[in-house]
């Protein structure tokens, strides 16, 4: 997915166990300390709701977690959440840290030089994005203009023209910006553009629910054109222990079987977006 993610969450206990535990796992080295330890550490968002969010309680919740925690039940493990920035999550510089990233990652050949896709359980809609006063009715009317993004998304390389998913033909891009301006932390590219059309942007690439949210909780702002990539969404764990991708896999596998993960998106986004449309 594809926003910016802090740390809200990370025991010592964990930094601790993690001293001797390599980055690039042995075989079976991740399944055995999940197993081992009851705990399944995975590393998602915050300030992304409805998919992963803090709640009213001060807890994490949203899609995501939901599913995360679904996961660790079919390990038979809990699940510990932690809000890394994403672009550290994407470099695969874990050290140990996590176990696996429920951060919707779309799968890119670039990503999969350092990740093993566990499996798919999202599927996400790039869409354009631009200020409600804005005289943009179409993506082509961005070209040449200053376009936010989040820093190490797939929004990013899409406005970069760097744009490549596994397994689909080439991208088309339906605008050429003059230029990307990425955005690591605060302000959010939403932030900016909610400042009017074209102080600080001129409009911005996101996922269609972030944007459907942004605009439900008051973000003056409208979306152009239709969907501008579909994008798969997967769970993503390092290289070197297929055994444990394996089995997320198939925890998957069993909550899609039984319903879950559809049942999980409607109650969410109020759709099931767990198959491709």
């Amino acid at each position: 997915m594809n926003k910016p993610m802090t740390m809200i969450a990370a025991a010592a206990s964990v930094a601790v166990a993690c001293l001797n535990f390599s980055s690039t796992a042995n075989a079976g080295a991740v399944l055995d300390h999940v197993l081992a330890t009851k705990t399944l550490t995975v590393a998602t968002s915050v300030g992304w709701p409805p998919t992963s969010f803090i709640n009213d309680k001060g807890e994490l919740d949203g899609f995501d977690v939901e599913v995360a925690k679904g996961v660790a039940k079919y390990l038979g493990v809990d699940a510990k959440l932690v809000t890394p920035e994403w672009n550290i999550v994407t470099s695969g510089k874990w050290e140990g840290r996590w176990d696996l990233t429920m951060g919707q990652m779309v799968p890119t050949q670039a990503r999969a030089e350092k990740f093993d896709f566990a499996g798919t359980y999202f599927y996400g809609y790039m869409v354009a994005v631009v200020h409600k006063d804005s005289k943009a009715t179409k993506p082509s009317d961005l070209d040449g203009k200053v376009i936010g993004v989040i820093s190490g998304t797939s929004n990013e390389s899409y406005a970069n023209h760097t744009f490549e998913m596994l397994g689909v033909p080439p991208v088309q891009y339906q605008f050429t910006p003059g230029k990307v301006k990425s955005y690591e932390g605060t302000p959010s590219p939403s932030d900016d553009l909610r400042l009017g059309d074209g102080v600080r942007l001129d409009g911005l690439i996101v996922d269609e629910l972030n944007a459907k949210e942004m605009i439900k909780a008051g973000y003056p702002l409208k979306i152009i054109g239709g969907t501008l990539v579909a994008m798969p969404c997967v769970i993503a764990v390092l290289h070197g222990d297929k055994e444990f991708s394996d089995k997320i896999g198939a925890a998957l596998k069993s909550m899609r079987d039984d319903g879950t993960l559809s049942k999980l998106s409607i109650k969410w986004y109020g759709s099931d977006y767990t198959t491709a449309k």
